[in-house]
């Protein structure tokens, strides 16, 4: 007879130390230096000068790495955990209190999870690269690994170190492979990127130094320094303009427009689905965390800056007649609403900006994806050019229409639920006064409200309208391949799963976001007690009233 209960207690047993096993894999560690010692190897493999056999392998690694990110979820991540989980630790300089340190909290996994993804994607969107691909997909790979360690690095030296790595790459992929005027946008972007990048060194080396002991750069340790104000407000300062000019800030924004001009649809797709999201992860990491005595100072100046990154760069992208630079400052406008989120005091708010950086990811790399994939049939990016494709690419124009709908937040999709998460959770937050409040709101309502004109506009200039008879006869309009559907769907199933079911992604951070949250409002009301007692003092050296 066969004993039912010992079987079910042997497998009980079996998939329990497997899953100890699992947990004690260090999945961050590997995610991280997989692509980039896989990088190395590419030079190696034996290709016969057309890169097949390059091309598969960077797939293959991009595919494993984005896999490896998804054990890490599932076997070491706990959505119910406030603090920082899958920790590894090494001693690397400890002399100068630098160690090879990584983790993961609400904040920084979801992104992690998005870079190896939006990579993925990437690697298979470059699928027609020629030029170079040994080059090309070792670039690609040592960016992944590079974009994977500035979400999961928990020290600040390590932090600055993996900023700079994924630089390089993003240089060379603009350089060699971007337009007529690559050498131009690709020395922008290394000059206001690496340039601002000296705050992020000297801000870093300040709070690792701060006080009298030995130097240490880990979060944790930081998190837990009593930071005089001035000091918090000085590297805060600084560290605004670094990750200001990655977000990108107005007016800190000029390279963005000429970078995505420029680039092809691969780095497109990494630039706005990955590199964006670096700045405002940090704003969120460091100047919300580590520094909330300044961040309350600042956090106006937040929200005011956002409603102008909404406003201006949706008038931008409503004049903009290039295709590409349209949709980079939309881009801009949209990373607004991220602005707003991290500078409001409420768990809602933030957490709107939290799921702004997702869906922006995944929504701006769809985009860009299908500029690069037209632009391939046009060879245009003007839209006076153009017109009357939509009768020649019915499945191009199908897919333009649901990514454009995503990008103009429409009920259903991740865009929607972000941005109403964000203005509902400033608009309910008493932190700040009801007049800020409603002007606020009602500027950044504006750029909400040209969102669907300047987008449903191009979608008719491309696609409708008369047909160019040159444009016809000179290019074969060639509509959607099974590859490129491909990835559109990859990238339209979790903006509209998100967009249906947004707990989805809300809940793997909100315990998280809470935390940080909550140790903002502390400084706000220390920040008021500290008020309250300088006016105390002044009334205390005030002449008394004279009695009659």
């Amino acid at each position: 007879m066969i004993d039912y209960f010992s079987i079910n207690s042997l497998l009980i047993t079996h998939f329990g130390l497997l899953g100890a096993g699992l947990t004690n894999i260090p999945w961050l560690s590997l995610s991280i230096l997989f692509p980039i010692i896989c990088a190395f190897v590419v030079p190696f493999i034996p290709d016969k000068g057309k890169g097949k056999e390059v091309r598969w392998f960077a797939l293959v690694v991009a595919l494993i790495t984005f896999l490896i990110t998804v054990g890490a979820y599932i076997n070491g991540f706990n959505i119910n955990d406030e603090n920082v989980q899958l920790k590894e630790s090494v001693n690397w300089l400890p002399n100068l209190g630098l160690t090879w340190s990584v983790g993961a909290d609400g904040i920084s996994m979801p992104l992690i999870l998005l870079t190896s993804f939006i990579t993925a994607l990437a690697v298979l969107a470059a699928w027609p690269v020629s030029y170079k691909p040994k080059l090309f997909f070792f670039l690609i790979l040592a960016m992944d690994g590079g974009q994977i360690a500035v979400f999961a690095v928990q020290d600040m030296l390590l932090f600055f170190l993996a900023w700079e790595l994924e630089l390089l790459p993003v240089y060379l992929l603009l350089a060699i492979w971007g337009g007529k005027k690559r050498q131009y946008a690709a020395t922008k972007f290394i000059i206001y990127t690496a340039g601002s990048s000296i705050f992020i060194l000297l801000a870093s080396l300040a709070m690792g130094f701060y006080g009298s002991g030995a130097p240490n750069f880990n979060f944790e340790y930081l998190a837990q320094q009593d930071f005089s104000q001035n000091f918090q407000i000085l590297c805060y300062t600084g560290l605004l303009i670094a990750f200001g000019v990655k977000l990108p800030i107005v007016p800190l924004h000029t390279w963005l427009p000429d970078a995505h001009g420029e680039a092809t649809a691969p780095v497109h797709m990494l630039l706005a689905g990955i590199l964006l999201k670096m700045g405002g992860y940090a704003l969120l990491r460091f100047n919300a965390q580590l520094l909330p005595l300044a961040h309350v100072q600042f956090a106006p100046l937040l929200i005011v800056l956002g409603a102008v990154n909404i406003i201006y760069a949706a008038f931008t992208s409503f004049a903009q007649r290039n295709l590409k630079r349209k949709i980079a400052y939309s881009s801009i406008s949209h990373m607004g609403f991220v602005l707003i989120g991290i500078g409001s005091f409420s768990a809602l708010g933030t957490s709107g900006a939290m799921l702004q950086m997702v869906s922006h990811g995944l929504i701006g790399a769809s985009l860009f994806f299908l500029v690069g994939a037209t632009y391939d049939r046009t060879k245009t990016l003007k839209l006076d050019e153009m017109g009357g494709v939509g009768q020649k690419m019915r499945i191009m124009f199908a897919l333009w229409t649901a990514c454009s709908l995503a990008s103009l937040a429409l009920p259903g999709m991740s865009g929607f639920v972000s941005e109403l998460m964000v203005f509902t959770g400033f608009v309910t937050d008493e932190v700040y006064t009801l007049p800020f409040r409603i002007t606020m709101a009602s500027l950044a309502a504006v750029g909400v409200i040209l969102t669907p004109i300047y987008l449903l506009s191009m979608l008719r200039e491309i696609f409708f309208g008369k047909e160019n008879p040159t444009l016809v006869e000179e290019r074969k309009l060639i509509d959607a391949e099974p590859r490129e559907i491909y990835i559109i769907g990859c990238l339209l199933l979790p903006i509209i799963g998100i967009g249906l079911y947004p707990r989805l992604i809300t809940e793997s951070y909100l315990a998280s976001i809470n935390n940080l949250v909550d140790r903002n409002l502390n400084a706000v009301k220390q920040n008021i007690k500290s008020i309250e007692f300088v006016s105390d003092n002044n009334n205390v050296l005030k002449a008394p009233p004279i009695s009659p």
